[in-house]
């Protein structure tokens, strides 16, 4: 998808389309998010919508905190496919994964394997069928071969934990480094780090995508939309200001008229801020 240009709402207007379709809300794009578990959407709805929150701005890379937690099996699948669908768009999506099934773990490109203390100890495609790592980590000696149907993912963190270093006799973190698949990273990084001959400096005209008049006017709608989405807080608002109304005019009728009431006027004033404090 290409950038919009905010100068035309038309534009913004189809690009936002784009992004409901792309993460699979066009059903949903009327519906008030509402409170989690009560009213409005769900909690896989809401990680789409977060994930549409950020592709609005048009980024070309994403990074996600473990969005398949929390939700069953289903609804991470969803999420997932949303995932999928943003990279297949050419963005690049980065996501931390927890306790994942095959069929999530084997829908990334590559994989950043680190054990504790934050050492690489696999860095790389996945292949097809995690059959990249797989095959990097059977060569090393000692490492048991992975059992049919078995989850790679969890053979790869039982293969590479601090009890089968001990075991084996071996750091993985150093043997990474070692290996080929570091080195090609290594002249990797390089090359993407040398700008391309006659490549420029991004640069962006104005700080904000907006000026300060349209996002004065965006969020007052917003605002607008807000109070008018909730029908019982604004109603209640009314109540208890009619209610203070009418208490504070009875209170106040027809004192200060009058010089002898003066002193009465600062003892009720004096009591209702005293009542306020406290």
């Amino acid at each position: 998808m290409a950038p919009p240009n905010i100068a035309s709402l038309g534009t913004i207007s189809i690009f936002v389309d784009e992004v409901m379709e792309l993460v699979e809300l066009d059903n949903l794009k009327d519906a008030i998010v509402g409170l989690l578990g009560i009213t409005g959407l769900s909690t896989e709805q809401r990680k789409r919508l977060t994930i549409a929150v950020e592709l609005v701005a048009n980024p070309s890379i994403i990074f996600m905190v473990e969005p398949t937690s929390g939700p069953d099996v289903r609804a991470a699948a969803i999420i997932m496919r949303t995932v999928r669908n943003t990279v297949d768009t050419g963005r690049t999506v980065v996501c931390t994964i927890h306790q994942t099934s095959i069929d999530i773990f084997e829908a990334f490109d590559e994989l950043l394997l680190m054990k504790r203390g934050g050492q690489v100890i696999y860095s790389g495609p996945l292949g097809q069928n995690s059959q990249k790592i797989i095959e990097y980590f059977e060569e090393i000696l000692g490492v048991p071969k992975i059992k049919e149907k078995y989850n790679p993912a969890t053979w790869m963190l039982e293969a590479s934990s601090i009890a089968a270093e001990v075991r084996l006799g071996i750091d993985f973190a150093k043997h990474y480094k070692s290996s080929k698949l570091y080195q090609r990273n290594k002249a990797l990084v390089k090359e993407l780090s040398t700008p391309a001959p006659g490549a420029k400096d991004i640069y962006f005209p104005t700080q904000y995508s907006q000026s300060t008049f349209g996002q004065f006017k965006s969020c007052l709608w917003k605002q607008w939309l807000t109070y008018w989405r909730s029908p019982d807080y604004n109603l209640a608002r009314y109540f208890f200001t009619l209610v203070a109304a009418l208490m504070l005019g009875m209170i106040f009728w027809r004192v200060g008229t009058k010089r002898e009431n003066a002193n009465d006027l600062t003892i009720i004033i004096g009591a209702i801020e005293r009542t306020m404090l406290y």
